[in-house]
């Protein structure tokens, strides 16, 4: 399936998310990660926010981050199976289709207050 692109070479989110999930339902779970989707198109810096995915330990993270043309900060394979990386909104719908894909969380701070006892 080919991405429309608008003059400015972006492609349209709602395009991008609707062939991932094209080619994501088409696919059997074990062959779905070997699959590499079309890439969503990057958005403006300022239209990114940071992201933490999570996916089933059978499925590469790198490979679902490919998928939605992201460029992972970090890839997590022990405590923790997946990546984090600044997504668009394209790319946050994209991903919540894809099958293996468990969570996608915005980053955000975590604090602790007082003592554990």
């Amino acid at each position: 399936m080919r991405i429309l692109l608008s003059r400015a070479g972006r492609a349209l989110p709602v395009v991008a998310a609707a062939a991932a999930l094209a080619a994501a339902t088409a696919l059997p779970m074990a062959t779905a990660t070997a699959a590499v989707a079309s890439p969503v198109a990057r958005a403006a810096v300022g239209d990114e926010a940071p992201y933490i995915v999570t996916v089933h330990k059978d499925v590469d993270p790198a490979t679902v981050a490919r998928m939605v043309g992201a460029s992972p900060d970090y890839v997590y394979r022990t405590a923790l199976h997946g990546f984090s990386a600044r997504l668009s909104p394209g790319q946050v719908v994209a991903l919540r289709v894809i099958p293996g894909v468990e969570s996608v969380q915005e980053d955000g701070g975590v604090s602790s207050f007082g003592t554990a006892d």
